[in-house]
């Protein structure tokens, strides 16, 4: 039986839900780089990287080859970059409105 699109949309952001996961999805957007540059973006242990890379592998959200000793990822597809795109759109839509009503807070104490 299939996997209801709910749940498959649940485990897709629970993908997501990982700090050096972004990160990585987000250095990707710029195109294809080794884990040696990617190592040198994020700081974090090589075996980390290493175990979130194979969780983006797992999920279908990069791919990797192999050139020569290195291993190059890529986006799989341009829509995860146009998903990071549209959560950076959501958070600054977020800050903003918190960022107007923290001056409204402010302009209240002051008055």
């Amino acid at each position: 039986m299939p996997v209801p699109l709910h749940q498959a949309k649940a485990e897709l952001f629970r993908t997501l839900g990982h700090p050096v996961r972004v990160r990585v999805l987000e250095l990707l957007q710029d195109g294809p780089l080794p884990v040696r540059d990617l190592l040198s973006a994020i700081d974090v242990e090589a075996s980390n990287l290493s175990q979130q890379l194979a969780v983006l592998r797992r999920a279908g959200l990069v791919t990797a080859t192999r050139e020569g000793a290195t291993v190059v990822y890529v986006l799989s597809t341009p829509d995860v970059a146009t998903l990071m795109f549209a959560a950076r759109s959501i958070l600054t839509e977020l800050l903003a409105e918190q960022g107007e009503l923290l001056a409204e807070l402010r302009a209240e104490a002051r008055g």
